[in-house]
C-alpha cells in the first residue's frame, strides 16, 4: 500500500516541480535535492497513484496506447483490437543497473546462429507512459544519466549491437533524487534535467509532530490510512487529467513569451534549454490553474523551479536564484500599456477559477497541515526554495568531526589560490573498478582490446575474432554457400578497456611551516585544483590532515568534493608537524575503503614540505619514514607534493617520496604536462 501524495507534509515545491511535469512530461523531469530523511522517496512512489490510468494494447510489452499504436514497435504491428487499463507505472532503476538492463539487451547468439532477432525489453520499455524514478541519480555513471536523458527528451530508446537496431517508444515523467553531500552531478547532466527542487526538513515543531503522527498512523493501518485519503487522492487525479486536457489550449501571449527569456537572459544561462524549459513550466502551470492564458505568475512560478541549477559557473558552486533578479527581469519586461499580472491573477483580470487558491482545494488534512499547506499546488507562487547549505556545513557530524577538542587555531585559515588545470595522476596497472576517467581499466565501456570466451551471454560481440574462430570449420559443417554457420563454441566476447574513478586520499600538512610566506595559500590553491580534477574524472575523495599534536579525518571518503573543497578552505595552519601521524591515519583509512569498496583503488597524494616534529628527543623524522615504508609495503600509489618553498631548500619531502616509492613534485610542476607516467615511473622505479 502505497502512501498517498496528499497526506505528505510540506514538501510544496516539489510536489508542485511533480504535478507538473505530470501535466506535461515534455517539461524534462524533476531532480530533488536534499538531506537524507525529507520524504523524497516516499512523495515521488506516491505520485503513480494519482495519475490517470492508462489504456494499452493486450500483450504488448512496450505499453502501445491502442488508439495510436507504435508503428514501428517490437511486438507490432498491432491490430485494431480493444485495449485493456491499467495505472500508470513506477520503474525503479537501481544504481547498480547496467546499460543492458536501462535499454534493454539483444541475444545476439539467437541472432548469428538462428538469424532471430530476439529482444529484451529494458526499463526504459517498462516505464514508458509511466513514471521512471531513479534514486540516487548522482551515483549513477555519467554515461547511463546521459541515455536516461536522451530517452526522456526524445521519446524513443534505441538499442544498437553489432549492426543489428531495435527502437521502441519511450515516454515516461522523470525523476531523480539524490542527496548533494554524496556528490553532485556534473553541470552538464544537471541542466538536461527539467525542473529542480531543494527540500529539507521543516524545523517547525509543529509540522514535524504531524509528519510523525501521519506516519505512526500509515504504519499501524496502512489501508485504512489510504482510505481516508482517497478522496483527496481522487481529486488530484481529476485535476492532473483536465489539466492535461486544457494543455494544448493554453497560449502563450508574445509579452509571457517576452518575460520567459528576459528572466532567461538576466540569469545568463547558457544555450537556449532554459527558455525552452521555462515556457513549457508556465504554460503547464497555467492548466494546471485553470487558465488559458499563461500570466506573469506563471513564468515567476516557471522560473524558480526551472533556473536554479542551471546559473553554476562552477562544479563548486550551489544552485540558487536571486530573487531580486528575478523580479527586476519581469519588471523590465512587462507590457508599458498595463499593469503586470500579479501572482494569482488570471487572464484578462479575472480572478482564478474555483475560487481565490487558483483551484480545487489542495490535497491534504489535518490542522497541522494547514499552517502549513502552500499555494503552489493552487497555482500561487511558490516559497522560495530552501537553500543550499553552506559548503562548509556540508559533512558536519561525520567522523573526525565529532568527539573530543578541536584543535586550538594558531592561526586563522586563509583562502585558497585560483585553481588551475591540473596534471593527471593516474594509478599504474590495469583496474577493475567502478566506470570513470581516471585509470586504465577493464570496463564496459571504452576501446576494444582483445576477446575472450564468452562464460555466459554474449554482450559485446567481437565480430572479427567470432569469424575467425567459425572460418576452419565451415567444410566440416557442410557449408555449401555464401555465409558462415557459426556455431555456440565461435562466439568471442570483446575485451574493452576504458577508465575507472579511483579514490583519492588527500592528506594535507597544516602545521606552522606551511603557513608562512602566504605558502598555504598556494598549496589551498593547488589541492582545489587536484579536487577539482578529481570532480571531473568521477572520483571518490577523502582529506587527512595533521597539525599540532595529531592527525584528523577532516573529510571520510566521498563523492562529495564540494564538502572537501569546504574542508579545505576551512582549514587553519599552525603547531608542530606530526607527519608520521598523518601518514598513519591515511593507512588506517585505506584499510578501511579497501574492505568497504575492494575495486576502487587508491591514489595518496601527500601535500608536505617533509618537515616532521615530535617531542622532544623523539626521532620524529625516523617515525614518519617508517610509516611511509608500510604505506609503500602496502602497494599504494602515492605522489608528493613539496610545498617548500625559498632558494634554500632541505629536500625532505623527496626524502620521504622516496621510502613511499613515490614520485616527488613540486607545487608548481603540478601544472605542466600530463602526469599520465608520473605515478607509473615512480612505480617501476
Amino acid at each position: 500500500m502505497t502512501y498517498p501524495f496528499g497526506a505528505v507534509v510540506g514538501m510544496d515545491d516539489m510536489r508542485l516541480a511533480l504535478l507538473l511535469n505530470a501535466v506535461s512530461p515534455a517539461i524534462g523531469g524533476v531532480l530533488v535535492r536534499g538531506e537524507k530523511g525529507t520524504a523524497k522517496s516516499t512523495t515521488v512512489r506516491a505520485l503513480a497513484a494519482v495519475l490517470p490510468p492508462v489504456a494499452v494494447v493486450p500483450g504488448c510489452r512496450f505499453a502501445c496506447d491502442p488508439a495510436a499504436p507504435d508503428p514501428a514497435c517490437p511486438d507490432g504491428p498491432h491490430d485494431a483490437v480493444p485495449g485493456h487499463t491499467r495505472p500508470a507505472r513506477l520503474v525503479e532503476l537501481p544504481v547498480g543497473a547496467s546499460e543492458d538492463r536501462v535499454v534493454g539487451s539483444l541475444d545476439l547468439e539467437r541472432a548469428l546462429t538462428e538469424g532471430v532477432k530476439a529482444f529484451e525489453p529494458g526499463l526504459l520499455a517498462a516505464a514508458h507512459r509511466g513514471v521512471l524514478y531513479v534514486d540516487e541519480v548522482n551515483l549513477l555513471h555519467d554515461h547511463l544519466v546521459d541515455l536516461l536523458l536522451d530517452a526522456a527528451a526524445l521519446g524513443t530508446a534505441y538499442v544498437e549491437r553489432e549492426g543489428v537496431s531495435v527502437r521502441h517508444a519511450a515516454r515516461f515523467l522523470l525523476v531523480g533524487t539524490m542527496n548533494p553531500e554524496e556528490g553532485e552531478l556534473r553541470p552538464q547532466l544537471l541542466d538536461r534535467f527539467g525542473l529542480t527542487v531543494e527540500v529539507a526538513a521543516p524545523r517547525d515543531p509543529v509540522q514535524r509532530a504531524e509528519v510523525v503522527r501521519r506516519r505512526f498512523a500509515y504504519d499501524a493501518d496502512p489501508a485504512g490510512f489510504a482510505a481516508s485519503w482517497a478522496g483527496e487522492e481522487a481529486e488530484l487525479a481529476r485535476r492532473i487529467a483536465d489539466a492535461r486536457a486544457r494543455l494544448p489550449q493554453v497560449v502563450l501571449s508574445d509579452d509571457a513569451l517576452r518575460q520567459v527569456t528576459a528572466v532567461c537572459a538576466a540569469f545568463d544561462v547558457d544555450g537556449l534549454r532554459a527558455d525552452l524549459v521555462t515556457a513549457r513550466t508556465a504554460i503547464a502551470h497555467a492548466a494546471w490553474c485553470g487558465r488559458d492564458t499563461v500570466t506573469e505568475d506563471d513564468v515567476r512560478v516557471a522560473a524558480r523551479l526551472a533556473l536554479p541549477h542551471r546559473r553554476r559557473r562552477d562544479p563548486f558552486d550551489a544552485p540558487g536564484l536571486d530573487d531580486g533578479t528575478l523580479e527586476q527581469a519581469l519588471e523590465d519586461a512587462r507590457p508599458d500599456d498595463g499593469p503586470g499580472d500579479g501572482p494569482g491573477d488570471g487572464p484578462e483580470g479575472d480572478p482564478p477559477p474555483d475560487g481565490p487558491g487558483g483551484g480545487a482545494p489542495p490535497p491534504g488534512g489535518g490542522p497541522a497541515d494547514d499552517a502549513s499547506r502552500s499555494r503552489d499546488l493552487d497555482g500561487g507562487a511558490p516559497s522560495e526554495p530552501p537553500r543550499s547549505r553552506d559548503l562548509d556545513q556540508q559533512g558536519q557530524g561525520q567522523e573526525g568531526h565529532g568527539g573530543g577538542c578541536a584543535p586550538v587555531r594558531e592561526r586563522a585559515a586563509v583562502a585558497p589560490s585560483d585553481p588551475f588545470r591540473a596534471r593527471r595522476l593516474e594509478v599504474p596497472g590495469i583496474g577493475a573498478g567502478a566506470a570513470g576517467r581516471r585509470s586504465k581499466a577493464r570496463a564496459e565501456r571504452g576501446r576494444v582490446v582483445g576477446s575472450v570466451r564468452p562464460g555466459g551471454p554474449v554482450t559485446r560481440l567481437h565480430l572479427v575474432d567470432t569469424v575467425l574462430a567459425a572460418a576452419p570449420h565451415q567444410t566440416a559443417r557442410g557449408r555449401t554457400g555464401p555465409g558462415l554457420r557459426i556455431a555456440r563454441e565461435d562466439l568471442r566476447q570483446a575485451t574493452l578497456e576504458g577508465r575507472e574513478g579511483n579514490l583519492v586520499l588527500f592528506v594535507v600538512d597544516a602545521s606552522g611551516s606551511m603557513g608562512s610566506r602566504s605558502r598555504m595559500t598556494a598549496v589551498k590553491g593547488a589541492v582545489l585544483s587536484l579536487l577539482l580534477d578529481a570532480y571531473q574524472r568521477r572520483d571518490k575523495v577523502g582529506l587527512v590532515t595533521f597539525r599540532g599534536a595529531d592527525a584528523e579525518l577532516a573529510l571520510p571518503p566521498t563523492w562529495s568534493v564540494e564538502a572537501a573543497a569546504a574542508r579545505l578552505r576551512e582549514l587553519p595552519t599552525g603547531g608542530r608537524t606530526p607527519l608520521a601521524a598523518g601518514l598513519l591515519r591515511a593507512a588506517d583509512v585505506l584499510r578501511v575503503e579497501r574492505v568497504r569498496d575492494p575495486r576502487r583503488r587508491p591514489l595518496l597524494v601527500v601535500v608536505t614540505d617533509g618537515r616532521a616534529t615530535g617531542a622532544r628527543g623523539s626521532d620524529a623524522l625516523g617515525t614518519a619514514h617508517a610509516a611511509a615504508q608500510r604505506l609503500a609495503a602496502g602497494d599504494t600509489a602515492a605522489v608528493v607534493v613539496d610545498c617548500e618553498s625559498g632558494p634554500v631548500r632541505l629536500g625532505l619531502a623527496g626524502v620521504l617520496g622516496a621510502h613511499l616509492g613515490a614520485r616527488t613534485l613540486r607545487l608548481e610542476e603540478l601544472a605542466a604536462e600530463s602526469l599520465a607516467q608520473t605515478v607509473r615511473s615512480a612505480r617501476a622505479a
